[in-house]
């Protein structure tokens, strides 16, 4: 998950990789493009996921009444007819233009796509511009109070109020089940929407996700059996060497829960699937995106 040990990790994976890059580049230049999280001239191409079909869609901001306040909101979906719905929640850093970027490609595919403000309890966007600022003193300490508010009891709230909200839309089908994906922190808020509101969640996908398995008695893990949703776990190498047993641990969760799981440790690093990450992986995310189109293919 996102803490200082996950960025201690990442750094040295930075410095590995730089012995690995196009020299042509030059050693400055490569780590700039590293530790700010923008592509480098030479990987251009790393723009997102290559779609394998391509829709008009259509976007604006909204704003979800929730019992905690009015959480605003990114919604894309195609110009024409329903489609499946998808609750997607961005990482530590928040709503910004990345995620906004990955919801529309995902809406590109068919789906109508609502990204939330986590932080909406108290902040406004924008909160930060790109995943590098996370990473500073003054980005960790803004977020820091922000994300404690995010208690599991808060989340589940959010969960059933995204979902009323998007089964209100037109642009969603409501004959077919919705789906909730979560990056990094909001991997297990996926799983709670799911455990929420079993009757319309088909799908939880979790990407690098921190915090699924706990001691706590709200651990995610836990909440399983509560979930009649398919499971994607898509798990970053580093944070599977500091926790190797919690992948079996949701495989057993998901077997008792009698739920079709897929789960996965990917040779990537914690954040790999998030285009402004330092540690984005095209290959590795490529992966997880086809899978995730699979998945949602069943809905």
């Amino acid at each position: 998950m996102c803490d200082d040990a996950t960025e201690a990790e990442n750094e040295v994976h930075f410095r590995s990789k730089l012995n690995r890059r196009d020299v042509a580049l030059g050693a400055g230049a490569t780590l700039a493009a590293l530790i700010t999280g923008c592509p480098d001239p030479a990987a251009s191409h790393q723009q997102g996921p290559s779609p394998s079909k391509s829709m008009t869609v259509t976007s604006k901001m909204v704003t979800v009444a929730t019992p905690d306040g009015s959480a605003e909101a990114f919604f894309v979906a195609p110009k024409q007819g329903a489609r499946p719905g998808v609750i997607m929640w961005p990482d530590v850093a928040g709503l910004r233009d990345t995620f906004k970027t990955m919801a529309t490609h995902l809406a590109e595919q068919g789906f109508a796509v609502l990204c939330v403000n986590p932080y909406y309890r108290s902040a406004k966007l924008p909160i930060l511009s790109r995943f590098a600022d996370w990473q500073t003193e003054e980005g960790k300490a803004k977020i820091a109070p922000l994300r404690a508010a995010l208690t599991p009891e808060a989340v589940t709230r959010d969960a059933i109020a995204l979902t009323s909200f998007l089964d209100q839309q037109a642009e969603v089908d409501t004959t077919r089940k919705l789906a909730a994906l979560g990056y990094c922190m909001s991997g297990a808020f996926a799983i709670r929407a799911a455990a929420a509101k079993p009757s319309r969640l088909g799908l939880f996908a979790s990407f690098h996700g921190g915090g699924l398995v706990s001691q706590e008695p709200s651990s995610p893990h836990l909440l399983l059996g509560q979930t009649k949703a398919a499971a994607l776990i898509c798990i970053a190498q580093n944070d599977d060497a500091r926790a190797p047993e919690d992948k079996v641990v949701l495989q057993k969760a998901a077997k008792q829960a009698g739920i079709p799981a897929e789960i996965e440790v990917y040779p990537a690093q914690h954040g790999w699937c998030v285009l402004d990450a330092p540690v984005y992986d095209a290959a590795q995310a490529e992966r997880a995106w086809a899978r995730l189109l699979v998945a949602l293919g069943n809905l």
